[in-house]
This record gives C-alpha cells, structure tokens and sequence, in this order.
C-alpha cells in the first residue's frame, strides 16, 4: 500500500514539473479569474539630469576644514570660527593671579588632508572681538567673517608655517600612531587678556568676555586640513606658603571647542560662477556633485508618464513595483600611483550619496532625518564590473518601494525632482548587534564626484505588477 502511494505522489509531482517547465507564466490561471490574475510587466523610462547650485551649506559642528586648494573646480578658502567651552564650576588654584601664566597656546589637530603634503601654508589666528554666536542658530558657510571679527591684530607672536606631512608638534596615540597637530605661541597682549579672565559661572558668561577665535590661513593653496580638535592651553606656575614651607603649582588648564559651544566653517570658492558655468556645458555627458560647494546633479523622472504607462496596463489593479534600480556610474576615481596625482585627483569622490526629494532637502538636514523609502535613499561607492569585465564604480538606489508608495498616492506631479547630494555617515550598533545608520549630514569634507549624466547610459527600468 505504501509503495502505490509513493508511485503516486511521484506522478502528480512528474505533472506539477511538467506543466512549469511548459509555461511558468500559465501556471495557477485555471483556477483563477481573468480580473483576478496577477499582470507583471517591464518598462523602460528616459530620465534627465542637470546641476543644482546653492549659494552655501549649513555648517555643521562634525568637521572642519582650513587651508586653500585649487583645481578645476576653483579656489577654495576655509577658516574657522569657534568658540571655547567654558568649564563651568572651575577656579584656578589658591594663589593664582594672572601673573602666574607663563604662556598660552593654540592647539589645532588634524586627522588628514587633501592636497600636496609638502606645500607649505601659513596659519594665523585672531579674537573674534566684533560678534559671537547662537548654539542654536543656523550659519551658512559663507557668513561674513567681517561681522564677527576685525582681524586688527593677530593673537599669535608669529603666524606659523605649517606642512602638512611635517611631525613638528605631532604626538603619539596609545598605539604608537602619530597625531598630526600644530601648536601655535599667542603673544603678550592676548595672554594678559585671556588671563584676566577668571569668572566660569556659565557659558552664557564667558562669551560675553571672551567671543571666540578666528583661524585662517594667510598664503598657501595647495592644501586644505581636515581639523578634528581645537583647544586654547594655558599654562601657569606660582608658588605659595603652606605651613613654613613653599609650595610650587604648576600646570596647565584647557579650554576646549567642542560640542557644547558653536564652531562655524567659512567657506569660500573663487570663481564659482564661471567654473559652475563652464561644467554645466558638459552636462549632455558628465554631471558633477562637488563638495562642500553645494554643487548636486538634480534627476528628473518622468511620474505623469510613469503611472499613464502603468495604470493604462494594470487597470484597477493596485500597483506593485517589483523592481526599479538607478545605477549613477563614477567616472573620477584616482586609482593610480600617488606619483601621478594631478591637482584633480586630489578631490575623490564621496563614499556616500544621497538621493532625495528636491523639496524635502532643507527639511531633511534640518530636522537630522535619516533615510526612508519615502523621502531620501542612501547609496555607498561601489566596486563592480560592466558587462565586458570592465572594473566600474558607482551608486545604487533601490527604488521599488519608493515608486509604489509615489503610485498609490496617485500623486498628480509631472516630473519628480530628486537630488544627488553628498553625505557623512555614522554608524551605529543596534542591540541585535547589526548596524544601522545613525545620522546622515551633508559633507564638509573636500570632494568632487563626476558622474555619466542620464543621456550617457542612465536607465530607469520599472519591473511592475498588478492585483
């Protein structure tokens, strides 16, 4: 009895395989109505690309940049303004005047650079004494340095030459590595200045004593920093009589410009109209997406005639979108020897870009949202290989929940215009130890990607059902 069941469960599925191998796509259709069956079909839509230029970004306190570069894409000049964290609650030891500091010093640290390494630069410093800032304001890039300081006098004894590759002030990390940093001697005027100060209630205080400081290089435009920490030492020793003996303090206080005061990075780009100009007659073939210059490629797609194409062939079905990929090709990536670099190579193309709606842009940054298959989708440079085994680099964006949601919306809009923009990325670790994106800002590192433009091989195509 057993072997006959065997023997005939074997036919019915000999039957099943059969009638797949025969026609895949008829399978299930007799059981099912013709309004009920499922419609899957593909389509091929043109899109349109251009570049987008804004006037400045919104600076953000994650990095900094401060040096001069110039390429093709003009010469770029970045300066730092930053307030100092007061430490609040602190006093100087028992017996300290403003007579006991022997010196102060300047501390910026970087982490890399873009540039030639062995170019010098000359970094000078001023106190902000005209203005100072709102944590909670917004600054764009190109704020004028004129409100906030007259740089009438320098606070340095000397502005300091600087090397990028130099190990002049650098020190060693736990593991052996080396800290980049320059360590800049302010004169006596500002060290009395500075000294004087002795009142930490709050910061809303010390601002009023101290605004900040203005960094900025004077010549130089071969290299720009990216600056990670910027601290003012202040160094003292005084002695004093405790019991019948003579006590020695000696030590130094930091104040530090970190997170709880307001650094902005001023940013500015020579030419920018001209060289805009000039990269916008490329457009038929090459689109660009320059940082942080607030230079994107806009993409257009066609939604009036994307949903006419798809509802005219799905009827009152509700639509699905199966699959729909943008593939944007790089085409600027420096992958040769550091022999050979050109002032071009030296801006690479950014590890993330964003693509997101034109219109939702200024909200997405400003509220800190993170991407969603509503608003913005984030793609990472990829490594591939084109259909003849050429290495090719790029950025992917699944685009199939995105279109679905856009179609049951039934959204009246004749063209779509998203953005390709880009961004730092952090990371975090979830409590199921995976990572997740934890926030997405607009890069203010240096970085120029060019990409093939929609008419030089950009396809839409739309893998659709409906049911």
């Amino acid at each position: 009895m057993k072997i006959k069941q065997i023997i005939g469960v074997l036919a019915v599925i000999a039957c099943c395989g059969t009638a797949c191998k025969n026609d895949i796509a008829n399978t299930g259709e007799s059981v099912l109505d013709e309004d009920d069956a499922i419609v899957v079909l593909a389509d091929t839509f043109s899109l349109l690309s251009s570049i987008d230029s804004c006037r400045a970004i919104i600076s953000q306190a994650d990095s900094f940049l401060l040096g001069e570069i110039e390429t093709d894409y003009g010469l770029l000049r970045a300066s730092i303004l930053t307030q100092l964290a007061c430490p609040e609650g602190y006093s100087y030891p028992e017996g300290f005047s403003a007579e006991a500091v022997d010196s102060i010093c300047l501390f910026v640290n970087y982490s890399t650079w873009v540039g030639d390494a062995n170019s010098p630069m000359a970094v000078n410093a001023y106190r902000m004494d005209k203005g100072t800032f709102l944590y909670n304001g917004t600054y764009p890039t190109d704020l004028n340095i004129d409100d906030y300081c007259s740089r009438e006098k320098s606070i340095l004894t000397n502005h300091r030459i600087v090397v990028a590759s130099e190990k002049r002030d650098s020190i060693r990390n736990q593991n052996g590595d080396y800290i980049p940093m320059i360590r800049m001697r302010t004169n006596d005027d500002f060290l009395q200045y500075f000294a004087s100060i002795q009142s930490f209630e709050s910061q809303a205080a010390f601002n009023e004593l101290f605004n900040g400081i203005l960094i900025e290089t004077s010549f130089g435009s071969s290299t720009i920093l990216n600056i990670t920490d910027v601290a003012l030492g202040v160094y003292y020793h005084f002695s004093y009589k405790k019991g019948d003996r003579d006590t020695l303090v000696s030590d130094m206080k930091a104040f530090y410009a970190n997170s709880e005061v307001r650094t902005v990075n001023h940013l500015q780009y020579q030419d920018k109209k001209e060289w805009v100009e000039a990269l916008e007659k490329d457009s038929n073939t090459y689109n660009y997406i320059i940082a942080p210059a607030g230079i994107y490629t806009r993409l257009r797609f066609p939604m009036k005639q994307i949903a006419d194409t798809i509802f005219s062939k799905v009827g009152d079905k509700r639509p699905y979108v199966n699959k729909a990929e943008v593939q944007v090709l790089v085409s600027n990536l420096f992958t040769g020897t550091s022999s050979k670099v050109t002032r071009n190579d030296w801006l690479q193309p950014a590890s993330y870009m964003l693509l997101v709606r034109e219109e939702s842009m200024d909200r997405f940054f400003n509220k800190r949202e993170l991407p969603s298959d509503t608003c913005a989708l984030l793609g990472q440079l990829t490594q591939g290989t084109d259909s003849l085994g050429n290495t090719i680099y790029y950025y992917t964006y699944d685009m199939s929940d995105f279109m679905t949601n856009q179609l049951r919306k039934r959204t009246e809009d004749i063209i779509l215009n998203m953005l390709l923009v880009p961004v730092t990325v952090e990371m975090s670790t979830t409590s199921y130890s995976t990572t997740a994106v934890s926030s997405v800002r607009q890069e203010q590192t240096v970085s120029a990607t060019k990409i093939h433009s929609a008419k030089n091989g950009m396809k839409f195509e739309l893998v659709y059902s409906g049911f």
